[in-house]
């Protein structure tokens, strides 16, 4: 052997640490749980320090096999990316605001140029390469490398501005911990006032300046209370406005999009409540636009009809939305001038329903609905004509600006908006008749199918003329276009690049559907590229007309969609708090997919791919829906031949990490290996304890297992900590214990965590390991110390972590190169 394979040897005979032991019980319901890593969750340990600082050295020795993959991956993904790169200008006010990235630079600069006019809609054009402040009238708002400067993170927390443009509140975190310090700076010469509003969740001012009204953090991080600051008074006399004592609840404070009102929004799992007080009248008392009502959810826009009235009177309107009577959410508009407080849910015109089918009070809209498969196509007589027949139909919202509206919803498990003309909009209310929204769709240039995810943005004015709307999809890198809803006509705005010969015609996308145990379908998104990934190469043709695999495995039905042998597969999911894992570009995918990689995306129930039902089943005491979700869909695509369980990697963060570190227990035959960032995998003991942070407001997405004891007995029936099939002190047989090798097949483990985490503790991820390593399990994870949940700040170190993590996982479906 030569020297290099040696030492490569080496590496991989390398031993883990071994944490030390320290027996703790945890008694619950009469159930105890002996813990032997629970001495980590004290930060400041010297055990706990050391303990660290061995498992990232660990990391670097275990990884230094495949430095030069890392390398390439990193060298790659920066050669695709524009380094020097600006935003499209966006107007707020007076002035076009836009963001300049430099080659070299870690953060994006914050800048902008007065506008011409009060006409002047059309964004100016500014050459990319100018540096930041260069050209005629630019300004520097903030520049997040200077800032920076002494600091090993950095992440800006917010940016508000006064209307008229002279004064910047913004606030910055500089240790991961996401309480933020806020400060008040003059725009005309750079100076800031003496007030500092420390560890913070956020603050705004009102459009005049005057005031700010920000949001405290209680020690769980739970933002809970609103205070009242007179600009350049001392903070020592402000004034607390709005408590919140349930701590389910979260509140955040801002401005109505109007921007007549203050608004205090106040929000668990399950309930929400508005409260508003006019602007010109910062010192008056917050009113709830409706009281708060338990499991209903709901938020308020308001706009008019301008001359719309009778002898060209404008109609005010109040646009809610809601799930007091359909739980997928419906849209009511109320004509202010009809209706006056107190209001209640459910008043007005209906202008969009959600399908109540699968829902848990799907039978409050129709009967049997709860009782029916999520993809029953839907048809309700209030609907525009493209919702009718929608599968998973899910009303997200809807926007009314001066000339057009706009609706945005979920069909057949992907986004989509409509728009419509405000006359158009006008003529339908007055008439009480269905609202004729079109459905706004991207052009497919190369004739292949595309995944889009697309939604509005960019529209900060009620009096913008035009539409932004922004797209893109798994092959497709993202465009930013502007659509004149009256003509139709859509142009382009920006074209994000792709460098190195990057030709989207060279990858297909595609979405197939798996049934699963319960005989539900869960939809699945593969990316790939036929001329490398040979797995996939007859998929044209043998999945041409196919849309549905089986995961039972029925013989009768079973198939092969290729002669070739299967290959590497990347499959990741997610699956908590209804979130939606959509279709998105990425250019470290590119990477992936070059190298042979088939993609899979599976979108898992407790996600909200399919509306409201998809999440309810895939939460609280049906939790396990998304693991054998994600199984069964790993096991269909495996079954058909399109992937190898050798050369199978999954992934997940946050609580996808618990998805991850539950399928390595219930089926850890299925995958090579697990990459789990900041992973929540020591899930019953952190719910069971209401000191930490978020505990109480999780337990309306996972159930109370302190004082419920069915929910007690499911979590523990899945929590990875708890279930991992390894550890001296469940009672292994005595040669299991001396051989320090797991008794069968368990997934190579790669986590990631951060000391400075607040949503997932860092202790979690680190007990897991402990546990793993004890028994065998080749198990390795990276502690950042000076970051947070999102990972280090700064583009390139972002890109350096993103090419790291591909190195691993390819390395662990045998690709070297």
């Amino acid at each position: 052997m030569t020297q290099g394979a040696d030492d490569l040897a080496a590496l991989k005979a390398l031993a883990a640490p071994q944490a030390k032991c320290e027996p703790h019980s945890r008694t619950v319901h009469g159930d105890t749980f002996v813990d032997p890593y629970e001495w980590m969750r004290d930060k400041n340990s010297p055990d706990l320090q050391g303990f660290v600082r061995e498992e990232n050295e660990y990391y670097r020795a275990k990884t230094a096999g495949f430095d030069g993959l890392k390398h390439r991956l990193f060298e790659e993904l920066k050669s695709r990316v524009d380094e020097t790169d600006m935003s499209v200008p966006t107007r707020m006010d007076g002035y076009w605001y836009f963001v300049r990235t430099q080659e070299g630079l870690q953060y994006g600069v914050q800048c902008r140029l007065p506008i011409a006019g009060s006409d002047d809609w059309d964004p100016p054009q500014i050459k990319a390469s100018d540096a930041p402040g260069s050209i005629a009238g630019e300004q520097i708002v903030f520049d997040p490398n200077v800032e920076a400067k002494g600091h090993d993170f950095f992440r800006l927390g917010g940016l508000d501005l006064t209307r008229d443009g002279r004064w910047l509140l913004y606030g910055v975190d500089t240790a991961g911990s996401e309480r933020y310090d806020y400060r008040i700076r003059s725009l005309e010469d750079g100076h800031e006032l003496p007030e500092v509003f420390k560890g913070i969740a956020e603050a705004c001012f009102t459009p005049d300046g005057k005031w700010v009204f920000y949001t405290l953090l209680d020690p769980s991080w739970r933002p809970y209370a609103v205070r009242r600051h007179r600009v350049g008074t001392s903070i020592d006399a402000d004034v607390e406005v709005f408590h919140e004592n349930d701590e389910r609840f979260w509140i955040g404070v801002g401005l109505s999009f109007d921007e007549r009102n203050l608004v205090i929004g106040c929000s668990s799992k399950t309930t929400s409540e508005v409260l508003m007080l006019p602007v010109d009248q910062p010192e008056g008392e917050f009113k709830a636009f409706i009281p708060r009502i338990e499991g209903v959810e709901y938020d308020v826009s308001f706009a008019r009809f301008e001359g719309g009235g009778v002898g060209g009177d404008d109609i005010p309107v109040a646009l809610v939305y809601h799930n007091a009577r359909n739980p997928n959410f419906e849209v009511d508009m109320l004509d202010l001038k009809l209706h006056e407080p107190p209001y209640r849910l459910g008043e007005g015109v209906v202008v969009a329903q959600g399908s109540p089918y699968g829902c848990e009070r799907g039978n409050l809209v129709e009967p049997g609905a709860s009782g029916k498969r999520v993809d029953t196509p839907y048809w309700n007589i209030v609907n525009s004509s493209i919702l009718q027949g929608a599968r998973g139909l899910g009303i997200e919202g809807i926007a009314m600006y001066r000339n057009f509206v706009v609706l945005s919803y979920r069909k057949d498990s992907l986004p989509h908006i409509a728009v419509m003309t405000k006359d158009e909009a006008l003529q339908d209310f007055l008439a009480h008749r269905s609202w004729r929204f079109r459905e706004l769709r991207p052009d497919v240039e190369d004739g292949n199918e595309r995944l889009y995810s697309i939604g509005a943005g960019g529209n900060p004015s009620y009096d913008v003329p035009r539409l932004r709307y922004s797209f893109s999809s798994y092959t497709q890198p993202g465009q930013l276009r502007e659509l004149d809803v009256a003509t139709g006509k859509s142009r382009l705005l920006k074209q994000a690049k792709v460098r190195g010969g990057f030709n989207a015609a060279d990858y297909r996308e595609r979405r197939i559907w798996v049934r699963v145990h319960d005989g539900e379908l869960v939809p699945v998104s593969l990316v790939w590229r036929p001329d490398r990934c040979k797995a996939m190469a007859a998929l044209d043709t043998d999945l041409s007309g196919i849309d549905v695999l089986d995961a039972a495995g029925d013989k009768s039905d079973e198939r092969r969609f290729s002669s070739a042998a299967p290959g590497p597969m990347f499959i990741t999911g997610y699956g908590a708090y209804e979130t939606d894992s959509d279709p998105g570009f990425s250019v470290a995918r590119v990477s992936m997919l070059d190298r042979g990689v088939l993609y899979a995306v599976v979108h898992v129930r407790g996600g909200g791919e399919m509306g409201r039902a998809w999440y309810e089943q895939g939460r609280r005491l049906n939790k396990r829906n998304t693991f054998t979700d994600f199984v069964d869909a790993t096991k269909a695509l495996q079954q058909a031949g399109l992937a190898d369980p050798k050369r199978t990697v999954a992934n997940g963060g946050s609580a996808g990490g618990l998805l991850m570190g539950a399928v390595a227990n219930m089926a850890p035959e299925c995958y090579a290996g697990i990459e789990a960032d900041v992973p929540f995998v020591d899930a019953l003991t952190s719910i069971l304890d209401p000191s930490l942070p978020l505990t109480v407001t999780e337990w309306d997405e996972w159930g109370d297992p302190l004082h419920d004891k069915s929910v007690y007995d499911y979590m523990k029936s899945y929590s990875p900590y708890e279930n991992a099939p390894f550890g001296p002190w469940q009672g292994d047989t005595d040669s299991e214990k001396k051989s320090g090798k797991p008794a069968k097949h368990f997934p190579k483990i790669f986590a990631t965590t951060s000391l400075n985490d607040t949503r997932v503790l860092y202790v979690e991820p680190l007990k897991w390991i402990a546990r793993l390593q004890s028994q065998g399990v080749d198990a390795i994870v990276r502690v950042e110390v000076e970051a947070g949940h999102g990972g280090t700040s700064g583009r390139y170190k972002q890109w350096q972590e993103v090419s790291d993590e591909n190195a691993w996982c390819l390395d662990t479906m045998g690709i070297s190169e």
